[in-house]
């Protein structure tokens, strides 16, 4: 039932849009609201069913939350889902619509993009709210920063794994090519990783190959790569039970939302001597840069606050290690702990509750 898993883990909200005319069906989940505002990204994406559109906007919205909260930012988390595929519905009509749907929640969703929606589409769904950022004219894509702030994750997963921040010589496999994906590679390479990809498309592979000199693996083969580190860039679920005993690496250093299938696996991971790097921690910087735009600040105070991902993920191997625990739990900790302190504290909602 839907109403079981929306209590499950004290979702705030969760509606359902529809319209007639453009054929606009979506869900936006919004888990929690402590912080500030929630903030997360309009995924548009043909699921096979309804309730795997519900599964993907709770999981991702409750990741938001622990996203913000960890990265010591004032935002709640949300994620909102458009049901259907992208190359048939989506038109500038339907991007309106659901422009008017995120209008309707009262400034309590601030959405940007994410999967299969682009600064372009941001763009339109603005003719009908404010709350929107990652548009053209704003900070655009924030897929380049993300990158940016998981290459520092990685400097400071290397530092802890062997020793030294230079990425020179480090193996890095890296699964996916997209926006974020693609941007990191750039960065790897030209700081002296030597990189191994892999991807759907072999067009893709191929143009990586050329610009930066990478190697390949076939997408089956990826997980069983000797590397130092293993970057799951592409989709969410793919560490798992049959996954885990192919690894041959020192760490997994999450990009995609919700790498892990299931919490158990951080563990798994630690049972065979392998460091899990949350995601939500890793891929922070494009909520960074969305955090800024909102707030009127600069790309410059973006990236400045991107640069501090590493000291606060060194912080969390610090308390994993005191604590004898995974990173992951040392991570929802540190989120915990703001979200308690701040527990009550709401007066940012006075002024954009709908009425």
């Amino acid at each position: 039932m839907p109403f079981d898993r929306i209590t499950e883990h004290d979702y705030e909200q969760v509606t359902y849009f529809s319209d007639a005319e453009t054929g606009l069906r979506a869900i936006v989940a919004i888990h929690d609201t402590t912080l500030g505002p929630a903030l997360g990204g309009t995924r548009f994406y043909d699921y096979e069913t309804e309730d795997d559109a519900l599964d993907d906007a709770l999981r991702l919205s409750r990741a938001m939350t622990y996203k913000a909260a960890a990265a010591d930012l004032d935002l709640g988390g949300g994620k909102a889902v458009i049901f259907g595929d992208p190359d048939e519905l989506k038109t500038d009509a339907l991007l309106e619509a659901y422009g008017r749907t995120i209008a309707s929640l009262g400034g309590r969703f601030v959405t940007s993009v994410d999967m299969n929606t682009t600064a372009a589409d941001m763009d339109i769904i603005a003719r009908e709210t404010d709350d929107v950022v990652g548009t053209q004219s704003g900070f655009g894509d924030p897929s380049p920063v993300t990158a940016t702030g998981v290459r520092h994750a990685i400097h400071a997963t290397v530092e802890r794994e062997f020793g030294r921040r230079s990425l020179d010589g480090i193996e890095v496999a890296v699964q996916g090519l997209g926006k974020v994906g693609g941007a990191l590679v750039e960065q790897l390479a030209e700081r002296g990783a030597d990189v191994t990809v892999t991807d759907l498309s072999e067009d893709r592979i191929v143009t990586f190959q050329d610009e930066y000199g990478v190697d390949a693996v076939a997408s089956d083969a990826v997980y069983e790569h000797p590397c130092d580190l293993f970057v799951p860039a592409a989709i969410g679920g793919v560490i798992d039970d049959r996954t885990i005993p192919q690894l041959d690496c020192a760490a997994v250093v999450g990009v995609a939302n919700n790498v892990l299938a299931e919490r158990r696996h951080a563990e798994a991971l630690a049972d065979r001597g392998i460091t899990y790097v949350p995601d939500y921690v890793a891929n922070a910087g494009g909520l960074i840069t969305v955090e800024q735009e909102h707030r009127g600040g600069t790309i410059e105070a973006a990236l400045d606050r991107v640069e501090e991902l590493d000291d606060r993920l060194e912080t969390m191997f610090a308390r994993a290690d005191a604590e004898d625990t995974t990173v992951l739990a040392a991570a929802e900790a540190y989120a915990e702990q703001r979200l308690a302190e701040a527990s009550g504290d709401r007066d940012w909602t006075a002024a954009t509750m709908p009425c």
